[in-house]
Order: structure tokens, then sequence, then C-alpha cells
């Protein structure tokens, strides 16, 4: 009897949009990474990847061969330089991407905030609106980080019917480091509050700073880019005020560094105004902290029930609310710190890279 001819298996090619890898300590570079290493987490046979980034080496460290790799160029954002090779589907991964494929193939567009209406332009006749619309109108699947994100896409936007997916992004610090033998590079002594982002405005961080006038015996640590315009608002916020000696900079921190502070920290500070979804906060109760945010946007679903909302961004209300977070915590510290964790353990990225992959095999 002849033996049957079998056809080799040839897994789906699913290319992924993420040239804000290039900013890893930014929310999309965070979240582009930490889904790469979920959709490993979960190596699912069927799916081959390939990450669309510029700086190849670091991921070629981290991720061998695991992933296909495609080197990013400014040029392809163009229709003559537009990507052409066919794919079994296009991964959108952050809404503010400019590259496009030049073939028609299903399409996912992952949204995480629509902070450009009230950052660039409401007109939705503006380039910047007018690009994400085509993107809607590209997507076959949309997914959202956040109920938020996707309530406010909704509230300014025409949606297409189209499958629509909330996806919670997963936690940074689901690895805790060992950090017995760790030294700090931030100059820190005694008990500090902290905060981390990257410098906006919408961070809200001068505010933070403008509450420490209120709590002559806090001392605060503020991570981020401060290199930024808005790092010198912060910085003539804090000379302003005389804080120089209880106010630190310490500027773009490693995993090391972040958990050390968070690990460290008195409590965590979050004021900002706009956010698509908030990851730092999550980071912070994973170490059990107590979590002060914004009572804005996003942030609610972030701390659930647990955390310490400010309803009023005002510095004397912020510290009042604050030091009554604190009395409240301090009443049964071992109990609140793992009311805590239970929050932050809600968020995980395996989990997160598990319902991507479904979206996509719902569209190949």
């Amino acid at each position: 009897m002849p033996k049957l001819k079998t056809r080799s298996f040839m897994p789906k090619r699913i290319f992924l949009e993420m040239h804000n890898l290039k900013n890893p300590f930014t929310g999309f570079g965070q979240f582009n990474l930490h889904l790469l290493r979920g959709l490993q987490a979960c190596n699912d046979p069927d799916l081959k990847f390939v990450v669309h980034a510029q700086d190849l080496k670091p991921l070629k460290e981290e991720f061998g061969d695991f992933f296909d790799y495609k080197y990013y160029m400014g040029l392809r954002r163009y229709d003559w330089a537009q990507i052409r090779k066919k794919y079994d589907l296009w991964h959108s991964v952050n809404q503010n991407t400019k590259v496009e494929p030049k073939r028609d193939l299903p399409y996912v567009l992952t949204i995480h905030d629509v902070n450009f209406i009230d950052e660039i332009s409401n007109d939705l006749n503006h380039p910047r609106n007018l690009r994400f619309k085509e993107k809607l109108a590209r997507a076959n699947a949309i997914t959202y980080i956040s109920e938020f994100a996707k309530q406010s896409t909704h509230q300014y936007f025409d949606i297409p019917k189209v499958p629509e997916h909330v996806i919670l992004n997963g936690n940074p610090s689901g690895e805790l480091l060992d950090l017995s033998n760790y030294m700090p590079q931030t100059d820190i002594h005694g008990d500090f509050l902290f905060t981390l982002g990257d410098f906006w405005e919408r961070k809200n961080f001068h505010l933070l700073v403008e509450m420490l006038t209120q709590l002559p015996d806090e001392r605060l640590v503020i991570a981020g880019n401060d290199s930024r315009t808005y790092g010198d608002k912060v910085r003539e916020t804090i000379k302003k005020h005389g804080l120089e000696d209880r106010v630190i900079l310490a500027g773009r921190v490693d995993d090391r560094e972040k958990q050390f502070l968070l690990a460290n920290c008195k409590a965590f500070l979050f004021a900002s105004l706009r956010e698509g979804f908030g990851l730092p906060p999550i980071e912070a109760m994973k170490f059990g902290k107590p979590v002060f945010l914004a009572h804005r946007t996003s942030l609610p679903e972030v701390g659930g029930a647990v955390a310490y909302y400010w309803h009023e961004l005002e510095p004397t209300a912020m510290a009042e609310v604050f030091q009554e977070g604190m009395a409240d915590f301090n009443t049964d510290p071992e109990t609140k710190s793992k009311a805590f964790e239970a929050q932050a353990a809600k968020f995980e990225w395996n989990t997160a890279a598990a319902q991507y992959i479904e979206v996509y095999k719902s569209l190949i």
C-alpha cells in the first residue's frame, strides 16, 4: 500500500508592530516587553510571532529564536515603503503607530487610551484623529487595556461592528528579584514615599511636591525621565517650596532599583490625571504597599476597593487623605498589606497573553 504524503505543519505568522520597544521605561514600552514575555510563556505551537522593533540585540539576547524579528525603520510609515510581505495577522500593539501593512490582512488594534483628544486636539478632522479613525476602520478586532479605555474610545469615535475585547494588563513586577545584597543607586535614608512614571504634565508630580508642604515629616522619591520639559516644572516647584532636601529625582531606574524602591517605600503615590491603565500602582501593591491614587480614568479599576483615593486634587485635601489612609493602614498593617497583594494578583501577564492568543486564533 503506498504511503500517504503528509503535509508539513506551518504555524501561522503573527506580525507584532512594536516600535515602542525602543523606550522600554515608558508605559508603552513596558506593555510591549511584558506581552512578549507572556507570549513566550504561553508557547503556542500554532503561532509564530514576528517582532517589529528597532533595537533587536537585547530582544535576541532575552528571547533567542523564539521570535522572528524585522528591523524597524521610520521610512516604513510612508506608503511606498510599507511592509508588503504577507502575514497571517497584523497586530498594531500600540494605537499611536504610523506603520501599517501594505496588504489587506486580518488586523488587531490595541487601544491604550485616547488621551490625544485632550492633549492634541478634540477636532476629529485633526490629522492625529484621522489617522486613528483609519486604524479603527481597518480593524477586524479591537482590544482595550481597560474598561475605561473602551468607554472613552466609544465616547469620541464611531466604532466599527467588529469583536471588542477588554484584556487587562499584567504586573510588570511579577517576578520578585533577589535584592539581599543590592546597593541602591538612589541616595535615600529612612522612610520615604515613592512615585514612578514618565515625565508628562498629566502625571501631576508637581502636585505631589506641593502636597509635601502639608506633610513636614515626609520625603518623596520620584523616578522617571526628568530630562523632559516637564521635569523643569517639577524642579521649579521643589525649589519654590524649599524642598530640595525632601524630594529626590531618581531619574530612570532599572528593574532592580525600581523593586528596591517599591519594597522599601512607606507608601506609593499616583496622582495622574489620565491613564489608560496605570501599571506602577499594581507593582506597588505586589509589595503590599498602601497605594494612593487619583480617582480618575482607569485608576479605580486598578486599585479596586483597597486603594486610597484622592477625589479632590488639591494639596491640602490630598494631605488629609494621605494621613487618614496611613492611619487606617497602620491599624492592621499585615492584613492591609495582604489585601493589596491580593489586588495585585488579579493582574497577570501570562493570562493577558493567552487572551491575546485567543483573539488571534479567532481571526485566522
